[in-house]
């Protein structure tokens, strides 16, 4: 061992390797799932709308929301959130009002053309899950030890964000 190298036990550097496997696997599984929409709505006939912008009209679904609730929220967590909702709204896919409390800020809400898309997602997630289970890939309790960790690492994330500077 040289002295540069750091005194790290082989558990440790077993854990380091899963946790930057663990990064990289969600990052990709992002990505594929853009990749996923992407296909569905090419297959559909729907080519006006990017992938992003479709799964930001399923997360806001029946809902209201400023541009700053969809980060607070959860429903989003890109920077461009604003010209994608933008966007939206000059396709015709979301109605959007300034708030009549405070002027400065813009309420967005679904279009009957933005429920159409979300719809469109919808069946796609429910073939997923569906297919999911019937071949034996992943059952409920194997979800919900996905889910469980994911939500303890977000946790940490949050954390480390509001408390570590």
């Amino acid at each position: 061992m040289s002295i540069q190298e750091p005194l790290i036990g082989a558990s440790e550097k077993g854990f380091m390797g899963g946790y930057l496997e663990a990064l990289s696997l969600v990052e990709r599984l992002h990505r594929l799932l853009l990749d996923v929409i992407k296909d569905e709505f090419e297959r559909v006939g729907v080519l006006e709308i990017n992938a992003v912008q479709a799964l930001l009209l399923f997360n806001i679904g029946d809902n209201e929301v400023t541009a700053g609730e969809l980060k607070s929220r959860g429903y989003y967590q890109g920077s461009n959130v604003s010209y994608n909702l933008k966007k939206l709204v000059e396709m015709g896919y979301m109605h959007h009002q300034r708030c009549e409390i405070d002027r400065r800020s813009v309420r967005v809400r679904l279009t009957e053309q933005g429920r159409h898309i979300r719809s469109v997602v919808t069946d796609l997630f429910e073939r997923h899950a569906e297919g999911l289970q019937s071949r034996g890939v992943l059952g409920p309790e194997g979800i919900e030890d996905i889910t469980v960790s994911l939500k303890r690492v977000e946790r940490y994330w949050t954390d480390q964000i509001r408390y570590i500077y």
